[in-house]
């Protein structure tokens, strides 16, 4: 009898065994090599370790197998595990210079579009990424925004105007502004880079009627020589004459500009959609919009409502990850995951995004008011470049110097485009 009571439990100790090792060899993980950007300290450290955590309870048959590290010591330690064929399925990437050129450089760059899930993501919100329109990563949000007009509605308004639908009508403003002590358009024109980013990246498109223009003339395609970009430039001259903006303009600083238009001095403020959560004065903030710029004197066809807006950072698939069927479709399930409504929503009230890139994505009502307007914007605006996106070093420098050259009188468009266009093909 002894002999028959171990026989069976030696039997099912056996059975329990073998269902046990078959369950764990059906169950085994499948992994995803990561490289995550942040730090334990940090928002986006934090928020990752949590989504991770969580997605992985959810789903135990995957395994995101990260690596996380910030600001410079990512960077190296792209360029180290690149160079060693070390390639991580996923990470955190770009598509400009700093942040796409090492997985481009290494042929690591895959392309999206046949995967993403259109019911999930606005593909119309996902800029192209490369000569044939692919998308090399899914941005965090919407591309960033970088010439916004900031309108305080209220002011306008009390001066018996409307939103502006084209140029004219902000010249039209003029006289009454002047009258009542404030300025039409400020912008921080002591600040090099606010004309190129802020206000010149969209006027070149406007007036070249293509949105691609600077990437192409650094590209050698295109000169800055050329008629179309030198009446962009002269443009500054117009308003100046006009006195949309004013020649006091270039001693504004970052700061001062937005104090300016916080302490309702100024009708319009040109600045990035970073700039928004910085409007102090919460009366004004609540009754400001944001604009494209209305349409310009010598505008082309094609270009209409633009704005210069640079493509997002975010997380993407390497070629080497997408090669194994099994570990592309377990990142592109923690991907949408990733970019659920709950999570981008939250980076939306951070401020860490402008708009989210889902399907039919609607604000919640008890986001602020101006939160809302980003939304919109992103939501609708089309995008151009954004000159420094493409434009670097020495010629990008002097393009900023000389654009606070030519509100000064000290040089002529004609002389800064000649200038710019020898720096850059030294």
């Amino acid at each position: 009898m002894k002999r028959i009571v171990v026989f069976l439990l030696i039997a099912i100790l056996s059975v329990s065994l073998l269902t046990s090792f078959f369950f764990k060899k059906k169950q085994k993980k499948v992994v995803v090599k990561t490289m995550a950007y942040g730090d334990n300290s940090n928002p986006e450290g934090i928020n990752w370790i949590r989504i991770v955590d969580t997605f992985e309870k959810e789903n135990p048959d995957i395994d995101i197998d990260y690596e996380m590290l910030y600001d410079e010591a990512y960077h190296q330690k792209v360029t180290a595990r690149l160079a060693s064929g070390d390639v991580p399925d996923l990470a955190y990437m770009g598509a400009d210079a700093r942040w796409g050129a090492p997985w481009r450089e290494a042929n690591q760059q895959f392309d999206h579009r046949p995967y993403l899930d259109k019911n999930h993501y606005d593909v119309n919100l996902i800029p192209p990424m490369g000569p044939n329109g692919e998308i090399f990563e899914i941005p965090l949000g919407t591309s960033n925004i970088t010439t916004v007009l900031f309108m305080n509605k209220v002011l306008v308004e009390e001066l018996g105007f409307s939103t502006p639908k084209t140029y004219q009508d902000l010249v039209a403003m003029v006289p009454k502004a002047k009258a009542a002590g404030l300025e039409v358009v400020s912008i921080d024109g002591a600040d090099g880079w606010a004309w190129g980013s802020c206000l010149m990246s969209v006027v070149v498109a406007r007036m070249t009627g293509d949105p691609h223009w600077v990437q192409k003339a650094v590209r050698g395609e295109k000169s800055f020589t050329d008629p179309d970009f030198v009446r962009a430039l002269a443009f500054l001259q117009t308003m100046l004459k006009d006195g949309v903006i004013s020649e006091k303009s270039v001693l504004i600083d970052y700061g001062t500009n937005l104090s300016n238009f916080s302490n309702k001095k100024a009708l319009f403020m040109v600045q990035g959609q970073w700039v928004a959560g910085s409007i102090e004065n919460r009366e004004v903030a609540d009754n400001t919009i944001m604009l494209a710029w209305p349409k310009l004197p010598g505008e082309k066809a094609g270009v209409e409502g633009s704005v210069a807006a640079a493509i997002q950072v975010g997380y993407g698939l390497t070629k080497s990850g997408a090669s194994d069927p099994k570990v592309r479709d377990a990142a592109l399930k923690f991907l949408n995951y990733f970019y659920s409504e709950p999570e981008s929503t939250q980076r939306l009230r951070d401020g860490s995004i402008v708009a989210p890139i889902l399907k039919d994505y609607q604000a919640p009502d008890d986001l602020p008011p101006l939160v809302k307007e980003k939304v919109k914007l992103a939501q609708t605006a089309p995008t151009t470049d954004v000159i420094d996106a493409y434009l670097s070093g020495s010629p990008n420098d002097a393009l900023n110097a000389g654009m606070q050259e030519i509100v000064s009188g000290k040089a002529t468009p004609e002389e800064i485009a000649k200038k710019v266009e020898d720096l850059l093909r030294k």
